[in-house]
């Protein structure tokens, strides 16, 4: 069990805001979700000032929990509002990114607070048309949403003129096909509107011109959720969880070789290290931490070192360490796994997923795991290390996403901390005696397979005729 230390004085408490109802047994009905408060704050602001409404979001300092952590208030304020065009906010729910899971159980367990956040959000940008572009194999959340959305047109609090006000506002939900580049937010607009998943050339960017040329707010989930709390409580009180620069609630979804995975709720700037001792319990037995991904595997991977000096879960000082908060999806391995084939798993993974649009990408990827491979199959080379970053160099930065900037990140971080390991392999053909090599698929969608555990795809015999 985890000690009660200090974490370096960095200590903070866990906090019950958007995870909140998820001790409720129906919280994702609408008699749970009313029971404990629900559409309160909706009700709160149907004579509202849009402008005063923006200006509580900005001033929450709420930055996007999807990835990028732009500003909210801010991306709002690009918005022309007053023009000819209808207004759009679309929520990114096309979680992709390999160990993020926290918009999945956000939407399982309190659909409702969704809808809530984008009403509201829908009053202050003058919108009257929502959409949830929900990922392809989401199922489950999706029938819940289904079923929130039908709960609350029969109620009022979606349609028109909800509960007898002047606010009209409506939601769509939309199946995505399952393609990991919608998750970036002009390639969504793309596929919601019937046309190839790839992304857009900007300017303009989707608040001048998004779905259907007009003017759209695209948000993730969790920044969404978060809108009915910050107009309830107030900004201060917002502004109390977190940090200067990082405020409010997060939850953090952490997984790999530790004892209890799952999402857990704490403030922004939190400790890596308390989360992953107080919440999951700390690694496996007879695992010592190796290395760690703060932000999805998208995100340059950090070292022990770096958790054990109580690195904190905040934009600014995961930046500074070298690495991006991403989706605080954290992902923590151990002394037992190898890097190099933690690296080749997540490379298949975007070189399955790439649009193909760019060249950098389509071909960098493919080459990337071409050379990964051959080291881990013992058979690399002494120059394979520097083609790799010479490859990663003529990939990050000259695509036309951030889905090859992703796909180098793990590659050059591992290179940067453990080239040891890349070099040893080359060396003697093998991993170390004390790591594990991962036998079968590398992962689900990719349809790679080991050499050594592949199935002949023909008969290497030829048929005599």
């Amino acid at each position: 069990m985890a000690d009660r230390s200090d974490y370096g004085g960095k200590r903070q408490e866990p906090v019950s805001v958007l995870t909140s109802r998820w001790d409720v047994p129906d919280a994702h009905t609408l008699a749970g979700y009313e029971r404990t408060g629900g559409y309160q704050v909706l009700r709160s602001v149907l004579d509202a000032d849009p402008a005063h409404l923006r200006q509580q979001v900005k001033d929450s300092g709420l930055r996007g929990r999807g990835g990028a952590g732009f500003p909210t208030g801010v991306k709002w304020g690009f918005m022309p509002l007053d023009g000819p065009k209808p207004v759009y906010l679309v929520v990114n729910a096309d979680e992709g990114e390999p160990g993020t899971f926290k918009d999945r159980e956000l939407m399982e367990r309190d659909p409702h607070q969704l809808l809530e956040g984008m009403a509201i959000s829908g009053r202050a940008l003058k919108s009257k048309r929502g959409f949830i572009f929900l990922r392809g194999e989401y199922l489950w959340p999706g029938i819940r949403l289904e079923e929130a959305i039908a709960e609350a047109y029969d109620a009022g609090y979606l349609g028109a003129g909800i509960m007898g006000s002047d606010l009209d506002f409506d939601i769509t939900l939309h199946y995505a096909a399952g393609a990991y580049i919608c998750g970036e937010e002009t390639a969504l607009l793309n596929a919601l509107e019937g046309r190839r998943g790839q992304p857009r050339l900007r300017p303009p960017f989707p608040a001048i011109a998004g779905a259907y040329a007009a003017p759209t707010a695209v948000n993730n989930v969790e920044t969404i959720m978060n809108v009915p709390w910050i107009i309830e409580r107030g900004v201060d009180w917002y502004r109390s969880i977190g940090t200067e620069k990082s405020p409010g609630p997060k939850v953090f979804c952490v997984s790999g070789e530790v004892q209890r995975p799952g999402n857990y709720e704490w403030p922004m700037g939190t400790p890596a290290k308390q989360i992953v001792e107080e919440s999951c319990l700390g690694m496996l037995p007879e695992r010592e931490l190796k290395f760690w991904v703060p932000g999805g595997s998208s995100t340059p991977l950090l070292t022990a070192e770096h958790y054990h000096d109580n690195i904190t879960m905040d934009f600014e000082s995961i930046q500074a360490a070298g690495s991006l908060m991403g989706t605080t999806a954290m992902m923590m391995y151990s002394h037992r796994t190898s890097v190099v084939d933690a690296a080749l798993n997540w490379t298949r993974f975007y070189e399955h997923e790439s649009c193909g649009k760019c060249t950098p990408c389509r071909e960098g990827t493919f080459w990337l795991g071409q050379i990964l491979q051959r080291i881990l199959d013992g058979d690399g080379r002494p120059e394979d290390i520097d083609i790799l970053t010479d490859v990663t160099a003529g990939i990050f930065q000259r695509a036309f996403c951030a889905l090859a900037d992703g796909a180098c990140s793990p590659i050059d971080s591992s290179l940067k901390y453990f080239r040891d390991e890349y070099e040893y392999l080359v060396e003697h053909g093998r991993l170390p005696d004390h790591i594990e090599r991962h036998a079968g698929p590398v992962t689900q969608n990719s349809g790679h397979l080991r050499p050594n555990h592949r199935a002949p795809l023909y008969d290497p015999e030829p048929a005599k005729v």
